[in-house]
């Protein structure tokens, strides 16, 4: 079979090798003639994937029996849209739609009682609104242009930075504890993967610098109120034979659904920690069931584990290998086991404050086992302390 990739970038790399180890012949395209994705598979093309009519074109032309969705963001449209253009299996484009549109997404949602709250078009609409707030772009994603506000003051003085240079949605804060979600739609089932809780900075940007990963055995009732969730949520998206993150809110009384997108999570989550965690590779078993053969998302061991990312700041001056590492995990006589370790900072690197996920993920990450939350939380801190820094 053939199967085509949309969107070529280095997050692709994973998808078009695993299609490739399970012997499926892969294209890809992409805007970029730079995309690693592009000499990864056996056929690159250069194409704009924003542009669904030269997109489909292109698919059609190489015969592909399905398609694959690589970490992207609103151009997952085009995967929708390809899919209903050539009658494939996977995500439709309403779905697609409603996965990249915050403001629509909110709509369909509140509707059916599945996101309450208050949510508007920045500087378009007005009506109740309880403090403290969030206005964040209408498209796309990264905690990028994100603001915390307190006040009518504060939304009228980001309103004026903004201008009109792209649209806004402005909604209610929902208190609570933040969490991540990776899963799938078997059809139009879902099914749960892995509950991450998020490890956040403080507002405006509450930027996602670690992940914890949730035991459905020490928290069932948390794992079947999520399931049971997003259940109801994908189904009231319409969404199918898909991959899928999600952006959760819980707190005492209720989920709140932050966002959802109908393609596998960046950052080397889907790709490194998840499989890690889990023991199942998300992209493996999606690529299997297309080609007809046995999969399955249900993880049977998931182990308590961090993923870390370098949120320092200041100059660097000394910057620890893995051997230091294992050997400060060694000193320190616990339990804790280092999985693995991927560090792109360099002494002199001049690390700015952590504000978006651009502004995060090049540095680097480590990834943590141990008997408990508290230990990867207190030896994450102790690695992160091994960097010299000049504030």
């Amino acid at each position: 079979m053939k199967a085509a990739v949309i969107g070529a970038g280095t997050e692709s790399l994973h998808t078009i090798y695993i299609a490739q180890e399970l012997g499926q012949e892969v294209i890809a395209l992409d805007g970029n003639p730079r995309a690693p994705g592009l000499t990864a598979a056996a056929h690159g093309f250069a194409v704009d994937i924003s542009d669904e009519t030269k997109t489909i074109e292109t698919l059609i032309r190489e015969k592909v029996d399905f398609l694959l969705t690589p970490p992207i963001g609103r151009v997952l449209t085009t995967v929708g849209a390809a899919n209903d253009a050539l009658h494939l299996p996977g995500i439709s484009k309403e779905a697609t739609v409603l996965c990249t549109d915050k403001y629509l997404f909110h709509i369909r949602l509140n509707a059916q009682g599945l996101r309450n709250c208050h949510c508007y078009l920045a500087g378009k609409e007005s009506g109740e609104l309880t403090y403290p707030a969030i206005m964040k772009p209408r498209f796309g994603s990264g905690s990028r242009g994100i603001f915390f506000l307190q006040d009518n003051r504060e939304l009228e003085q980001a309103l004026q930075e903004i201008g009109n240079q792209e649209d806004y949605v402005l909604e209610e804060a929902v208190p609570g504890v933040e969490y991540g979600v990776d899963g799938a739609v078997d059809k139009d089932q879902f099914q749960l993967i892995l509950l991450r809780k998020k490890l956040l900075t403080p507002p405006p940007a509450r930027q996602a610098v670690g992940y914890l990963s949730v035991i459905p055995e020490e928290e069932p009732a948390l794992i079947k109120q999520v399931q049971d969730y997003l259940s109801q949520v994908t189904k009231t998206l319409g969404l199918q034979d898909c991959l899928l993150h999600a952006d959760l809110m819980i707190n005492e009384k209720e989920i709140f659904i932050i966002e959802l997108s109908a393609r596998p999570s960046g950052h080397n989550l889907h790709n490194l920690f998840t499989p890690l965690a889990t023991g199942v590779d998300m992209a493996e078993e999606y690529i299997k069931c297309r080609i007809g053969r046995s999969y399955n998302y249900q993880s049977k061991n998931t182990k308590k584990m961090m993923i870390r990312y370098f949120d320092i700041t200041g100059k660097v001056t000394s910057v620890p290998n893995v051997e230091t590492v294992e050997k400060q995990l060694a000193q320190a006589g616990n339990q804790t086991k280092l999985i693995h370790w991927q560090c792109n900072i360099l002494p002199g690197d001049r690390l700015e404050p952590v504000t978006t996920g651009h502004s995060l993920m090049g540095r680097g990450f480590f990834i943590l086992e141990a008997p408990s939350e508290e230990e990867l939380q207190r030896t994450a801190e102790e690695i992160l302390e091994l960097f010299a820094l000049i504030l």
